[in-house]
């Protein structure tokens, strides 16, 4: 009874072991065990890349991974693994995959806090708050061209048209001279000087000069510079500085390495 006892025992850790190296195995491609961490990491590839694991999706990773082991037990078999040329690119590619393992490891170690990207919507702000101005301009490359625009607009000449006509700036002359919404720190100094010295509807009175050439100038508006809400911008904000925070380690892996 002890012996039979014993026996039984041990078919039972047998079978138990077994049941564990077959759930250990996606499947069994002509005799060669498919380990299903295999399925696990296309399964994190594809849900990184946004798409639902559905259940058939599921069914389609599996048909996907068995197809993979089948061709590539094709092409040792025709001792394609043996060739300098698979030796080199597989060496690159284990290379790519380290490097993703490196810098996901810092980030993962080195996160962007809270108060990092508060200060950085802080500053954001504090560059781009103040006034808008919305305007027109007609640039040409002589001072007695401008003059002779801003007495045909005084005679009643349409700004637009005398813009599509006569400006030099092709981006805004095509547009009758139209500038979008902007900061007076985005344009020359020049310019910006006359442009926030002009009343609301206001045209200058006399030629702006730039390193550009003439400016005749035309203020249509001004309000107060909007801004994107915290919440709106933050995942951008925190992208941003990670990227900062990778771009600096990287340049310290370099500064460091003993290259000869």
């Amino acid at each position: 009874m002890k012996k039979q006892t014993i026996l039984a025992a041990i078919a039972t850790l047998l079978l138990a072991s077994a049941g564990t190296v077959s759930a250990q195995n996606l499947a069994i491609v002509n005799g060669k065990a498919v380990p299903t961490s295999r399925m696990e990491a296309l399964t994190q590839q594809v849900a990184r890349s946004g798409r639902p694991v559905t259940p058939e999706m599921q069914g389609q990773l599996k048909e996907e991974i068995i197809v993979r082991e089948i061709f590539g037990q094709a092409a040792v078999a025709q001792g394609l693994d043996s060739s300098e040329d698979f030796k080199s690119q597989l060496d690159l590619m284990r290379q790519s995959l380290l490097i993703r393992e490196l810098f996901a490891s810092f980030q993962a170690k080195n996160p962007v806090t809270e108060a990092e990207i508060k200060a950085e919507y802080d500053k954001f702000a504090a560059a781009n708050a103040g006034k808008e101005y919305k305007a027109h301009h007609i640039l040409v490359d002589k001072e007695d061209q401008a003059k002779a625009i801003i007495a045909q607009l005084k005679k009643g000449g349409k700004f637009e048209d005398i813009a599509k006509k006569q400006s030099k700036d092709a981006g805004s002359g095509a547009k009758g001279g139209e500038l979008d919404w902007a900061n007076p720190s985005s344009y020359v100094k020049e310019f910006s000087d006359a442009l926030v010295a002009l009343n609301k509807g206001k045209t200058s009175e006399t030629p702006v000069k730039s390193q550009f050439g003439f400016h005749v100038i035309r203020l249509d508006d001004v309000r107060e510079a909007p801004l994107p809400k915290f919440d709106d911008v933050k995942p951008q904000i925190a992208q941003q500085l990670m990227q900062g925070k990778v771009g600096k380690y990287q340049e310290e892996l370099r500064s460091k390495a003993k290259v000869e």
